[in-house]
C-alpha cells in the first residue's frame, strides 16, 4: 500500500527536492510551508508520516509537533538547522521519531522515512496473546501495541512501546544503550546514547514506575533491563 508523506517546510526548493525523491520511491506527497495549514492537512488527509521543519514562520515547528502529538501518534521526522545534542533531545521530547540536521542528503531522508514507517508498522507478533510480567504488574499486547500497568492502560509513543518491547523480549538481560539504539532505530539513525535516557525517563513516568519491584531498572555502567520476570504460567 502506498504511504502518504506530508512535507512541511517553508523553503520551496527544498520541498520540491524532497518531494521529487519521495515520489521516485513511490510515496504520495503532500506539502505546505505553513504550520497551521500543516495541521489542517494532517487532520484531513491522515498522512502516514510527517516531515516537519522546526524553523517555520508564524506557528513554530515545535508547536506544530506538540499539537500533532496531542491529536494522535503520526510518525514525525524533524528537520532543523540546529545541530547541538540538546536540540536533538528537545526534538525527541516533543515526540519526534527521527531528527535530521540541515543540510542533509535527500537519499538519507528517504532511507530514514522508510525506517520510521517500518518501525511504525511494528514487528510481526510471535503470538496473538498478550504477555504479562511481574505477577500481572505489566501486560504487553504486541499484536495491538497496547500496554497495561497495574489496573490501567498506558498510552505510549511508538518509540516508548518499542523500547519497552525490546527490554521485555529478554527480561532480566542488561541492555547497553547503544544496543537499544540499534534495536529501535536500525542503521539509519544518527543516534546518541542520551536519546535512550530520554525515552526511559518518559516511559517510567507513564508506567508510574516505582519500586518494588521496578519495571525498568538502571544497570550502572551498562544501560537498562526489565526488572520483572515473564509470567509463564499465566500465558501457558
Amino acid at each position: 500500500m502506498t504511504a502518504t508523506v506530508l512535507v512541511v517546510d517553508d523553503e520551496v526548493k527544498l520541498r520540491a527536492l524532497v518531494r521529487d525523491y519521495l515520489e521516485r520511491d513511490g510515496y504520495t506527497v503532500l506539502e505546505t510551508g505553513d504550520g497551521r495549514h500543516a495541521l489542517d492537512l494532517a487532520a484531513a488527509a491522515h498522512p502516514d508520516l510527517i516531515v516537519l521543519d522546526l524553523g517555520l514562520p508564524g506557528l513554530p515547528g515545535e508547536e506544530v509537533a506538540r499539537l500533532l502529538r496531542k491529536a494522535g501518534d503520526v510518525p514525525i521526522v524533524m528537520l532543523t538547522a540546529k545541530a547541538a545534542e540538546n536540540d536533538r533531545v528537545m526534538g525527541l521530547r516533543l515526540g519526534a521519531d527521527d531528527y535530521i540536521v540541515k543540510p542533509f542528503s535527500p537519499r538519507e531522508l528517504v532511507a530514514r522515512v522508510e525506517a520510521v514507517l517500518r518501525r511504525a508498522r511494528g514487528p510481526r507478533a510471535d503470538t496473538e496473546e498478550p504477555v504479562s510480567y511481574g505477577a500481572g504488574q505489566l501486560r504487553i499486547d504486541t499484536e495491538r501495541r497496547e500496554v497495561h500497568a497495574g489496573e490501567g492502560q498506558v498510552d505510549l509513543t511508538r518509540m516508548e512501546f518499542d523500547l519497552l518491547a525490546a527490554l521485555a523480549s529478554r527480561p532480566g538481560r542488561a541492555w547497553a544503550r547503544m544496543e537499544l539504539v540499534g534495536r529501535l532505530q536500525g542503521h539509519a539513525f544518527e543516534a546518541y546514547e542520551r536519546t535512550i535516557d530520554v525515552h526511559v525517563k518518559n516511559l517510567r513516568r507513564k508506567l508510574g514506575d516505582t519500586p518494588p519491584p521496578q519495571l525498568v531498572v538502571t544497570v550502572p555502567g551498562v544501560g537498562y533491563k526489565l526488572g520483572v520476570d515473564r509470567d509463564v504460567e499465566r500465558n501457558a
